[in-house]
């Protein structure tokens, strides 16, 4: 017994419970809840509480600690020095003990130095913060020989410097010079408070006041001074300072704030104007400057109050702005008025300077104007004018080198400010004077400016003398013959101009003239014709001196007849009459031959004596006698009269117009082709004369009225037009015509074409497998051609198509040894040419004796034999024709008038399903072997299903890859049987070089495709997948398989953000609601210390029994609500085995404690919906939330998703301490440590309600809560 107390009063802290400083798993209130439960609960944790049993020496304190004020940063010592130490030395921070090792684990600044054999239990405190401004005690417990002391209490006061000091004011927009602004500085986060001081430009500020408030965290002091300044225009650029200190601080922090302060600028002034007189087209480079201001100013130019510029450039080291203005100067710019005007944002009003130029500027155009063409002896009259200028322009004359001065001048005003000048001069010309330069000079002897106008003058006398050249005039001339007629003239000025008449009358079409050395010549072409006989040609010379002289000639030429012409005495022309002509040729020069022609044929009229005619020649006459006929109606004949000394002739025409009675042409088609539903054109090519020739159209002899059917028109031609078409109308179609000459008749056949219609012969087909098919399908179509008819298979994949045949106006497809694959429908499409084709879908009914499904799933159903649950058998066949089902179990046929078995058949095309319930599943009468056969009139199907109890699952399989990224893996398998209860999958996986496995949960827990994430580029990793459900899980897929994957390039280099919202909660500090619990129940504890080891004993005998009843109490407690629940349970063997790829997956974190296939690792049997996990092997320290963040040299750093929880399954304790840096405590250490340990029959409590929400729902999934838990099992597991 009194070891037993010797044992409690050493220990501060249970060897096992969870150190107040770590919180990795969980949140930080049930860590904190786990601390206060572990100082409550077990009397073993009570510090110094135990009286002393003994009468040894009295522990006695040589020296305590004493209250120390310590700089941040710097190293404390409390000092606390034992005599005859024999109990356990311990520091107490604000009431919280430390811990009795020397290196206080938990407390990394935190130690106790000096020699522990003189007693001496020194606390270092290192590097010295905020948090150390505490009381702290020095204490000695209880041994057996000594009771327990506690030293005075030692205040440790921490001296925190200010942090930067900071502005608070408003700079957003510069200040105003003249106005006040108030500057505040803040030094935050001081302890004691900091005193601040004011500086402007290096001088002190006065009257700053100061006060402090609460810092960012307790204990600690804001400082802010505040004061007035009045903005100056010399304070731009200047700095304000602020400095704050105290007594942590060995030299005051300060910070600085550049002051920018507005104000306006200096007048501006105009640099490069050096004279008002400017000379037009030079380029004034003019600059505006403004000194000072801030900002600096803004500078535009305007002339006489338009803005020319309002460009700037700022100088900000000579503190200016310019701007420069580059004038082209015209004459415009006289007497204009410029300035520059300068403002910045402060400025009350605009300053400017202004200035006027005048401009020196020419003419810009001088005129000279009148007629310098004069006949000799003329008086000239000119004008010279000058336009504005400055100053005015002289104007003077020259005739070549001549000045003339018979002038008078005259000045005006002009523009921009301008004198015009203008000059009138009077001359008298002589021939002499031909040719000479007149000159009109303007001139300023002021600017040098001279420019002239120069015109040449003309002066006009008559042509001397005119001649021709041409043929001789008593040679006769062919007509057609082409001859030149050429005039010649010399002398005068100008030449002389030609002109050519014949007969008196002028020839227009005559060349034009031409120049030579002496004079100028004009040549008249003519191709001869019977006017140019002993016609007369003459040439006239003349010019502007206006006299004329001539010369003339005669031609003698020899023609064909100048005309022809055929008349008749009969007015109307009929087939079967004779017509009588009569030809007369006009004029000829010598007489003319007749002779007729009527197309090919040739005639020979009857020739009258000649008569004389125009232009000297003679006229011939002769007659012709014509038989007509219908094929002469519109032919032409021909009268020709031919010249035997010309070799030419001339002829003329007779067109005939011969009546006869409607004849139809010899190419009018005797049959016509029309689509259907077009419009049908038969054409009618008939002929007749008169032309209005009446038709009417016969069919089946009976005439076609508009009015019978409005889809019959007649055009023009008289062609019959047939709208919208059908087969209907064929046949033959005759047609009357008549005129006022006869009538005539004639037939065409008209043929309708129309596109197929197709329909099956036999609809469905029915065969048999291995039988031959025929499909047929029928058209009826015009016309029918080969190769009208094909097939197409409209069902999903490819068949193999039969052979295609036609027979008139059938189309088969046969196809040999039918197969299943060929059911379906076929598409028959008849197609002659003519849109659109016909298509009829035709079934082909594939017969063939039931197959059932025989998968794993469909071999076993699981259902609890306790009597109060329910099980499907469920046995499924495909077959055609109708599938029929018979049962039998243990090889007795079922009778189902038995009420706890049932069955229904569901029939889904050829799909057929056969449903045995049985009711209250007893696990001595059904768990058995059912056997369902499937039959038709082809045969029969057999399978054997049996009924188990509920058991982990079978591992899944043909588990393989789907497709790979760079950083993603998708999977897919096939599920095994479920075991009887709700199954879902786990896929276990690791890269190359890893120590350990990473696990995902499958999400939706029943999908049988699912995608990993997350992965890393040019990875190899090994994947396998295993099945669980509430009873356990299976074997990995495939016989343990792996799959080995390698993942592809990243496509484009990203930066991976990281996550560390998990390491900043682990970080959360103590709430101050729980220090002050800690401190009321240390003060309770140390008035009952005196029976603390009485009820210490008592509380742990309590503890021991409550805890075996508790056991039970849970496990009776489960059993009862399992219980209750089963009856809502039904079980089936029917599953799917596909699912589509979910991307989304929820993660787990696993602790393994065996081997990996036979792990003991479940979840609550009727809480499927729970995540939490607890190990039921020895021990094992729990991983931290993201081991995978820590980098080793030897292993793949993998980025974690910070929607789900990834971890590590690590296979033993050495490799587990190589990974993780600390470990925190485990879910179980929670536990009393009396307790008896809960191995591989360990299950979590159930509850009914989560329960029902589990089953009802399988894609939501709601986690525990931890007060539905056991106080012993608050806490959760990342």
């Amino acid at each position: 017994m009194q070891s037993e107390k010797r044992a409690i009063c050493r220990s501060g802290r249970q060897k096992d419970a969870p150190e107040p400083w770590r919180h990795s798993t969980g949140s930080g209130v049930s860590g904190e809840m786990d601390l206060l439960s572990a100082w409550i609960a077990s009397p073993s944790a009570l510090p110094f509480l135990c009286l002393i049993w003994g009468t040894q020496a009295q522990q006695a304190f040589r020296s305590e600690p004493r209250n120390l004020t310590v700089r941040m940063g710097a190293t404390a010592v409390l000092r606390c020095e034992v005599l005859r130490a024999s109990g356990t030395v311990q520091w107490v921070k604000d009431g919280l003990l430390l811990g009795p090792e020397r290196s206080l684990p938990g407390f990394p600044r935190y130690s106790m130095i000096g020699n522990p054999e003189r007693g001496q239990y020194h606390l270092q405190i290192e590097k010295a913060q905020l948090e150390d401004d505490a009381l702290y005690q020095c204490q000695a417990g209880q041994s057996e020989s000594s009771q327990a002391i506690v030293s005075n209490t030692a205040w440790v006061t921490m001296l925190i410097p200010p942090s930067s000091p900071y502005f608070e004011v408003e700079m957003e927009t510069p200040w105003v010079a003249g106005r006040m602004y108030t500057v505040t500085c803040v030094a935050p986060d001081a302890k004691p408070e900091a005193e601040i001081t004011l500086f402007k430009d290096g001088v002190k500020l006065t009257g700053a006041e100061s006060f402090t408030v609460s810092g960012s965290k307790d204990k600690l002091l804001n400082t802010h001074a505040e004061v007035t300044v009045t903005a100056l225009s010399s304070d731009n650029g200047k700095q304000l300072a602020c400095r704050a200190k105290n007594s942590a601080l060995f030299r005051p922090v300060e910070t600085t704030l550049t002051m920018s302060v507005y104000f306006p600028p200096q007048p501006p002034v105009i640099v490069g104007l050096e004279r008002e007189e400017v000379k037009a087209g030079t380029t004034l480079v003019l600059e505006c400057v403004s000194h000072g201001g801030n900002p600096l100013a803004t500078l535009h130019w305007t002339k006489d109050g338009e803005v020319l510029s309002t460009t700037w450039e700022e100088d900000t080291v000579l503190q200016k702005s310019s701007s420069t203005l580059n004038l082209k100067i015209t004459p415009a710019d006289n007497q204009a008025e410029l300035c520059c005007e300068s403002v910045n944002l402060v400025s009350p009003s605009s300053l400017s300077v202004h200035c006027k130029i005048t401009v020196l500027f020419e003419p810009e155009e001088v005129t000279l104007t009148g007629s310098f063409t004069a006949t000799e002896g003329q008086e000239l009259n000119l004008i010279c004018f000058a336009t504005s200028s400055n100053p005015p322009v002289q104007i003077r004359w020259w005739l070549g080198y001549k000045e003339l001065n018979n002038t008078v001048v005259t000045m005006e005003e002009g523009d921009n400010g301008g004198m015009t000048t203008m000059s009138n001069m009077t001359h008298q010309v002589s021939r002499e004077e031909d040719g000479l330069k007149l000159t009109c000079e303007a001139f300023n002897k002021a600017t040098h400016f001279s420019k002239t106008q120069t015109a040449k003058l003309t002066v006009y006398y008559p042509p001397q003398k005119v001649w021709l050249d041409t043929p001789l005039q008593d040679v006769p001339l062919h007509a057609g013959t082409k001859i030149r007629l050429i005039c010649f003239s010399t002398g005068g000025n100008p030449t002389g101009t030609l002109t050519w008449f014949k007969n008196g009358k002028v020839v227009t079409d005559a060349l034009k003239q031409t120049s030579f050395d002496r004079g100028v010549a004009r040549e008249l072409v003519l191709v001869l014709t019977a006017s140019d006989n002993m016609a007369t040609y003459r040439c006239d010379a003349r010019n502007e001196a206006k006299k004329t002289i001539s010369a003339h000639t005669k031609l003698m030429v020899h023609f064909a007849p100048i005309s022809m012409k055929i008349t008749t005495k009969q007015e109307e022309l009929r087939r079967g009459q004779v017509l009588t002509l009569e030809c007369q040729a006009g004029s000829s020069n010598p007489k003319v031959n007749i002779s007729w022609s009527l197309g090919l044929l040739r005639f020979q009229g009857a020739e009258q004596p000649p008569k004389k005619a125009q232009y000297g020649g003679v006229s011939v006459r002769s007659s012709l006698s014509l038989n007509l006929t219908s094929q002469y109606h519109n032919q032409r004949v021909i009268c020709q009269a031919h010249s035997p000394v010309l070799s030419e002739g001339t002829n003329t025409f007779f067109k005939l117009n011969v009546l006869y009675p409607p004849e139809f042409s010899p190419h009018q088609p005797t049959q016509v082709q029309v689509v259907e539903d077009d419009m049908a054109t038969i054409p009618l090519l008939v002929s007749a004369n008169p032309e209005e020739v009446s038709c009417i159209w016969l069919r089946r002899k009976e005439e076609l009225v508009k009015e019978g059917d409005l889809r019959y028109s007649w055009t023009d031609e008289h062609s019959l037009e047939i709208k919208n078409v059908t087969r209907k109308d064929g046949g033959v179609y005759t047609v009357k015509c008549s005129n006022d000459e006869g009538v005539s008749q004639t037939s065409i056949t008209l043929d309708v074409q129309y596109a197929a219609s197709v329909k099956a012969e036999k609809h469905p087909v029915f065969v048999n497998v291995g039988e031959t098919a025929d499909l047929i399908c029928v058209a009826d179509a015009n016309p029918i051609i080969s190769d009208m008819f094909s097939w197409k298979w409209l069902g999903e994949g490819e068949v193999e198509m039969g052979e295609e045949t036609q027979e008139d106006e059938s189309g088969l497809l046969t196809i040999h040894d039918v197969t299943r694959a060929h059911a379906g429908l076929y598409q028959c499409t008849a197609n002659n040419g003519i849109a659109p084709p016909a298509s009829v879908d035709v079934q082909l009914v594939v017969q063939f004796k039931p197959e059932l499904q025989k998968g794993a799933q469909w071999r076993k159903v699981a259902s609890r034999g306790d009597g109060t649950t329910t099980a499907d058998v469920v046995c499924q066949a495909e077959g055609i024709p109708r599938v029929e089902f018979s049962w039998e179990k243990n090889g007795v046929r079922m009778d189902f008038a038995n009420p706890r078995y049932e069955e229904w058949t569901v029939r889904e095309g050829s799909f057929h399903t056969s449903t045995v319930r049985v009711v209250n599943v007893s696990a001595a009468q059904d768990y058995a072997v059912f056997s369902c056969t499937a039959r038709n009139s082809l045969g029969e199907d057999r399978l054997d299903i049996q009924l188990v109890s509920t058991s982990h699952p079978d591992p899944p399989t043909s588990f393989r890859q789907v497709s790979v990224t760079h950083d993603s893996v998708t999977l897919e398998w096939i599920p095994g049987f479920s075991g009887g209860l709700r199954q879902r999958f786990r896929i276990r996986y690791r890269w190359d070089q890893s120590v350990s496995y990473l696990y995902v949960d499958v999400f939706p827990p029943t999908a049988a495709t699912f995608t990993v994430t997350g992965l890393q580029p040019v990875t190899t990793y090994n994947f396998s997948v295993n099945a669980l459900n509430a009873m356990g899980e299976s074997d990995y897929a495939d016989n343990n398989a792996v799959l080995t994957i390698t993942t592809k390039e990243r496509p484009e280099p990203e930066e991976i953000p990281t996550d560390d919202d998990s390491v900043s909660q682990s970080r959360q500090e103590l709430p101050a609601y729980l220090t002050v619990v800690f401190t009321v129940v240390f003060g309770v504890l140390l008035v009952l210390n005196s029976l603390g080891c009485y009820f210490g004993q008592r509380w742990k005998k309590k503890q021991g029994q409550s805890g075996g009843r508790g056991g039970s109490v849970l496990d009776g407690k489960k059993n009862e609500e399992e219980g209750s629940s089963q009856s809502t349970v039904s079980y089936s063997n029917k599953y799917e085995s596909r699912e589509k790829i979910n991307t989304a997956a929820q993660r787990t974190l696993l602790i393994e404690s065996g081997s990996e296939t036979d792990s003991n690792v479940y979840e609550s049997y009727t809480a499927e919906s729970s995540h939490y996990y607890y190990p039921t092997g020895d021990y094992m320290p729990s991983l931290s939330p993201h081991p995978e963040e820590t980098r080793r040299p030897d292993a793949t750093h993998l980025p974690v998703d910070s929607h789900s929880h990834l971890y590590e399954d690590v296979k033993d304790g050495r490799q587990y301490q190589d990974i993780l840096a600390f470990s925190p405590p485990s879910p179980l250490s929670s536990f009393d440590h009396r307790l008896p340990p809960q191995r591989n029959n360990w299950r979590s409590p159930t509850y009914p309600q989560g329960t029902e929400r589990a089953r009802e729902s399988v894609d939501v999934r709601q986690p525990w809560r931890d007060s539905d838990l056991p106080f012993e099992l608050q806490g959760e597991l990342v």
